[in-house]
């Protein structure tokens, strides 16, 4: 059975395994043993407080097979964007040049450093090694933590915004990157985004153009790649577009890939999950036609399952009760995966 978790301390060579698998994919996966032992005890830390409000916590999750032990995957949440080091994207804008005495006005594009974002929520560190958006294990790792998300309102900023990896060429390089950012940072794009994600940022500001750039300027293929998504990256979109996720914007300062945000109470899987109590059967009613994802609604012990049910008569076996922490009575949320 494939079964969505927090991160525990004894994961960490199994995060490690991901993390080489990504390579320089995943800016927030770094091959970092102690950044990813951060990334562990943050988790850890952030379920066992108390929350009112969002401040510096982060939440990530694995996809385990309970049955072998094998960890296939890893998804994050940060509570809130630049509480603990600053972050910075490009706002899209345009600026008005025009001259009376030759009755010319133009109108250009171009890209300012801002933090606009501060203080939203961010989902980050997706990483599913065979990216199928209809798969099982595609969908319970990426909408199982906006369930999380949801039964915990109080943990997350009413914006939740995420950014998706920009294009590379066949030879893994950055065409915005090298129009723009190598010419300010005297490294190479993936030093640049390693460094990112050990949260060593202090230089982005250092070194970061002041002033508008103007997006003329810029070579023809990095303007061609600006606010567009690696193809491997494609589908998560399309999923998250679903869910109600739009582009506003704005993209990365390093590769150009786009930021999408979010209402948290406007979104699909958001809206539609709903809470029901723990049955349990010795043979629970099972129909294709109902597709779910049940999760407990816990902290430390949080859990998501994908299940087939009859949605008039849930029941889960006892397995799947042993997997959630869930006994008879307790509540359950479920989540129905077909489109409507």
């Amino acid at each position: 059975m494939l079964v969505v978790r927090p991160v525990r301390f004894d994961d960490l060579p199994d995060i490690e395994h991901l993390a080489v698998t990504a390579g320089d994919s995943m800016t927030t996966l770094p091959n970092n043993r102690d950044h990813l032992a951060q990334l562990i005890n943050t988790t850890v830390q952030s379920l066992q407080r108390r929350v009112s409000k969002p401040a510096g916590q982060s939440y990530h999750f694995v996809l385990t097979d309970s049955e072998t032990g094998e960890l296939q995957g890893i998804s994050g949440i940060e509570a809130c964007v630049g509480h603990d080091s600053p972050f910075y994207s490009y706002r899209c804008d345009q600026v008005e040049h025009d001259s009376a005495e030759l009755q010319i006005r133009n109108t250009v594009a171009t890209l300012r450093l801002c933090q606009d974002y501060e203080g939203a929520s961010r989902l980050y560190t997706f990483f599913l090694p065979i990216n199928n958006a209809a798969s099982e294990s595609f969908r319970l790792l990426s909408l199982s933590r906006l369930m999380f998300i949801g039964q915990h309102l109080q943990r997350f900023n009413p914006l939740l915004m995420l950014e998706l990896q920009g294009v590379q060429d066949t030879e893994g390089k950055s065409p915005f990157w090298q129009a723009l950012g190598q010419h300010f940072f005297n490294m190479d794009f993936h030093r640049a985004n390693y460094l990112t994600g050990i949260n060593a940022k202090g230089f982005i500001a250092d070194l970061m153009p002041r002033y508008p750039v103007y997006v003329p300027l810029l070579s023809e293929s990095a303007q061609r790649v600006m606010g567009c998504a690696r193809p491997d990256m494609q589908q998560v979109q399309e999923l998250l577009t679903k869910e109600g996720f739009c582009d506003n914007g704005y993209i990365s300062i390093f590769d150009g890939g786009p930021t999408l945000q979010a209402q948290i109470r406007q979104l699909r899987s958001i809206a539609r999950q709903f809470a029901t109590v723990v049955v349990i059967a010795a043979a629970p009613t099972s129909t294709s036609d109902n597709k779910v994802l049940i999760s407990n609604n816990l902290l430390q012990n949080y859990a998501c399952i994908y299940a087939e049910v009859d949605l008039t008569n849930i029941c889960l076996s006892a397995a799947q009760a042993e997997q959630l922490h869930v006994s008879d009575g307790d509540t359950l949320y479920v989540l129905p995966l077909a489109e409507t």
